[in-house]
């Protein structure tokens, strides 16, 4: 029979018996369990520093591709690189769900699921699911009549005491460097994105290193002749002051923080510019009612109302995209001169109704009640909203990001790239009324973006699943590739309205590749 071995403490408090070779036994035995200790320390250490990525199946459509940066894909599996956890969307089609997208997700999220568990969206029109095992979004759990499951939380079996304690000790460890290089790792990448919009600047409303002294007019020079607009907070008029034609745009009383909101952005220092429609002053009706921003008259009235009377050729085409582009520019940039400082502007309600277009076919900004003013002052920064989240612009307008939450609207960088990416669908809707980018002449009506796929009137619901989900844009016509400037032309446009803000262009990009574009045709 095999005799029971002593333990390491009884052969440490028996070493007197066991002479000059049980001493060299003990100081084995001894090195045997230091060595065992530090080895479970590392193995602790290291599965808690370096854990196995998470593998998930991996199926997207072509216009669904913004998953591939969530990790590498090798044929149908994806090892993710930022997350734990899979997920899958499927579309319900005659009842039964068909796969959208399977893939990691593309930020981490809260995942409890081992299985993949349906959670109906949409009034049933869309499935999706989270889990936090390998291949887990291969198979989904779903019936029509299931509800969304609460969800499981896994555990772990602890199989020895010794274990535990060994791994505690090392996971505290871990833990603690792992929080401070995760901070450090957050400041420094976010610094290193976009240095000037992260932390060092603000949305406010009052600045007193920004001030400007005010532009009132009286009111009783101002002729009201005709309505020419409407819009949600104001009314534009054609009116007469100093004998030029000039647009008055009419606040009701009840609508002053409006009024105060666009006013501040107009009297900006430096804010005169030719992509931004001329600035003349404010006031207010004698009876203490309506408050007035006078404006330059444009012509040809909104962008909107002027594509649907006329078509353009390549170089009209060239002159409206360059002048919007310069002027979007010019409102999102940072400008010092002689002690005098113009701080970024995000526009935040960029539509074809809220650009003008004059009379020499140039464009020109307007209608800034939603804007956000990116202020830093005296090294103080804060916050304070021009406006609520509901009325972020023009619903279709809107990017992915913003349209389903997913990012954080403090985030100014944000508002910027929401802003390229509206500059994008404008683009757009001028390029379709040009006669050089068809053949024959033969241009379609003018239609709003996702008109012909949504409908006039879409709904957030809509936009979400087709815009965010199925990452689907206003289709470009595929002849416009065998054109000299079609190639580029279609690259200027996917690279504005792109699903992840980081890879839009800014804007002054966005005006040199148009002056590129010039040299690539001409009428």
């Amino acid at each position: 029979m095999w005799e029971t071995p002593l333990t390491f403490s009884e052969l440490i408090n028996n070493h007197s018996l066991l002479g000059q070779s049980g001493l060299r036994a003990t100081m084995i035995l001894q090195q045997r369990w230091l060595i065992l200790a530090v080895e479970s320390i590392f193995i602790c250490l290291s599965r808690q520093s370096f854990p196995q990525k998470r593998r998930c199946v991996f199926q997207v459509t072509r216009q669904n591709n913004k998953y591939t940066t969530a990790g590498n894909v090798s044929g149908s599996v994806q090892l993710c690189e930022t997350t734990r956890c899979c997920v899958g969307y499927f579309l319900i089609i005659n009842g039964q769900p068909e796969v959208d997208t399977l893939a990691c997700d593309i930020v981490e999220k809260s995942c409890p699921d081992t299985t993949c568990k349906a959670q109906t969206r949409f009034n049933g029109l869309l499935i999706k699911c989270v889990c936090n095992t390998d291949l887990c979004n291969s198979n989904i759990t779903w019936t029509p009549e299931s509800e969304e499951p609460r969800p499981t939380y896994p555990y772990a079996v602890v199989k020895t005491a010794g274990y535990v304690m060994v791994c505690l000790v090392g996971l505290l460890l871990v833990l603690c460097f792992l929080i401070l290089a995760t901070k450090w790792r957050r400041h420094f990448k976010e610094k290193k994105k976009n240095p000037l919009s992260l932390d060092d600047y603000s949305v406010s409303q009052l600045c007193s290193c920004q001030t400007t002294k005010t532009s009132e007019i009286d009111v009783a020079n101002i002729e009201l002749q005709q309505i020419v607009g409407h819009g949600r907070f104001a009314t534009v008029w054609r009116g007469k002051y100093q004998g030029s034609t000039v647009a008055v745009k009419v606040f009701p009383a009840g609508w002053k923080q409006k009024f105060t909101a666009e006013k501040e952005v107009y009297e900006l220092p430096l804010m005169k510019h030719a992509g931004i429609v001329n600035f003349l002053g404010t006031g207010r009706k004698p009876d203490g009612g309506s408050w007035l921003i006078v404006l330059q008259f444009a012509k040809y009235g909104s962008l909107h109302s002027f594509l649907c009377e006329h078509t353009t050729n390549w170089m009209s085409l060239l002159k409206l995209c360059q002048s919007l582009s310069q002027g979007l520019s010019y409102l999102h940039s940072d400008l010092h001169r002689h002690d005098v400082h113009k701080p970024p502007v995000a526009h935040r309600d960029l539509s074809s109704s809220n650009v003008l277009v004059r009379a020499d076919g140039t464009c020109a900004l307007c209608d800034f009640g939603c804007s956000a003013i990116l202020r830093f002052c005296s090294g103080y920064r804060h916050w304070q909203r021009h406006m609520t989240e509901t009325e972020l612009g023009k619903l279709r307008y809107m990017p992915p990001e913003i349209l389903d939450g997913s990012v954080d609207l403090s985030n100014t960088w944000c508002l910027m790239q929401g802003d390229i990416y509206a500059l994008g669908l404008l683009l757009w809707e001028i390029c379709m009324r040009c006669t050089d980018l068809f053949e024959g002449g033969n241009v379609p009506q003018h239609l709003l973006p996702y008109e012909s796929e949504l409908g006039l009137n879409v709904t957030q619901e809509s936009l979400i699943l087709h815009v965010f989900h199925m990452d689907k844009r206003p289709s470009i016509p595929q002849h416009w590739g065998l054109l000299p400037q079609g190639s580029k032309l279609q690259e200027l446009l996917t690279d504005c309205w792109d699903c992840d803000p980081d890879a839009r262009l800014s804007a002054q990009c966005v005006v040199e590749r148009l002056i590129s574009l010039q040299s690539c045709y001409s009428a």
